[in-house]
């Protein structure tokens, strides 16, 4: 007897795994669709995999995001709705209903969802960074602001927030460097994503338009309220005369090279950061100059990068397998624009 009981535990266990696999094969198939733009086919796969995993959370969620994807939002409420109000529910959940009712320009809905997110999640990334965008478009850019930051500081190695904290700040006229601080970090984390470039540019434009252009470093970084910000300005400061020749990779590299030797010397035992580390690290092997034009070059002289990059191969494809070898995470405890 005792036999035949594990013997049906051991058949119970293989079917509900391989009804798992196939959910998970079903799963995987939708989003190919998905990947390639046939939402007709990913809707069709998820809908019949659905019908007979009906609690199954991930699959209503993925369906959800299918019918999301076709701007069928109908639908996608339909989908979602019963997900949020399970008690499997998660933060993409909630992301995924507030983005569907942005999308219908159901703003108080749309702020509900984000809201009620936070409050069960309030270390989630994604659902500040999407609030943050909603109160964009509400006109609310202080509230905005306010989401990605807390974003930042909660979740500090979700690029979202960093991206639309760049933009807010170069945005802004009298801010010198939060929008290259946060810039960077951002094509750091995200370097595949389309957005990356168009960053790599606004920080350079940045450099040129903001922080360089100042006749009195030292008179903005005493008028800087930030203590970190204001460290970092000084720092600035003393390479301003470098600036003179224009804003070039080359001289960046220079500028920042000498940054880093003062910053050590001077802030980074009270203001550790993972982006200034990084810096020191490529100094020390050798591949600063190189990350240098893989941030700068193509934004500021394509055909530029391409001859520095000939002269220089052995260096860049060097720092091109680190790059691709790891990934960039900014650790908890270093969100000193809220200090």
């Amino acid at each position: 007897m005792k036999k035949l009981f594990v013997t049906g535990l051991f058949i119970s266990a293989c079917i509900t795994l391989t009804a798992q696999n196939t959910i998970s094969s079903e799963r995987q198939r939708a989003r190919n669709f998905m990947q390639s733009g046939d939402l007709d086919n990913a809707v069709l796969v998820l809908t019949k995999a659905s019908e007979s995993n009906k609690n199954d959370v991930d699959l209503q969620k993925d369906l959800a995001q299918a019918y999301y994807y076709k701007k069928d939002y109908t639908k996608a409420l339909e989908t979602i709705k019963p997900v949020i109000a399970s008690p499997d529910c998660d933060p993409s959940a909630y992301q995924l209903a507030g983005n569907v009712y942005k999308a219908q320009e159901n703003y108080k809905e749309a702020e509900r969802m984000y809201k009620e997110g936070l409050k069960d999640f309030p270390n989630n990334g994604p659902l500040h960074n999407d609030y943050g965008e909603l109160l964009d478009i509400l006109k609310n850019p202080l509230g905005a602001i306010d989401q990605w930051q807390k974003g930042i500081q909660a979740a500090p190695s979700y690029g979202g927030n960093y991206y639309n904290a760049a933009v807010y700040y170069y945005k802004q006229q009298d801010d010198k460097i939060w929008a290259i601080i946060y810039g960077e970090i951002y094509a750091n984390m995200e370097s595949l994503n389309p957005k990356s470039n168009s960053i790599k540019k606004m920080v350079l434009d940045a450099y040129k338009q903001k922080l360089f252009i100042s006749n009195n470093l030292k008179a903005d970084a005493a008028n800087q309220k930030n203590a970190f910000a204001r460290a970092v300005i000084e720092t600035f400061a003393k390479q301003s005369g470098i600036s003179a020749q224009g804003i070039t990779p080359e001289s960046l590299a220079m500028i920042r090279t000498r940054f880093i030797l003062d910053w050590n010397a001077s802030y980074a035992k009270n203001y550790p950061f993972r982006l200034f580390d990084y810096h020191q690290q490529l100094m020390k092997d050798g591949l600063f100059d190189a990350y240098n034009q893989w941030m700068f070059g193509p934004v500021d002289n394509q055909a530029g990068f391409e001859k520095w990059v000939q002269a220089h191969k052995e260096e860049y494809d060097k720092f091109t397998a680190f790059h691709t070898s790891r990934i960039f995470k900014m650790p908890a405890g270093q969100t000193y624009a809220l200090k």
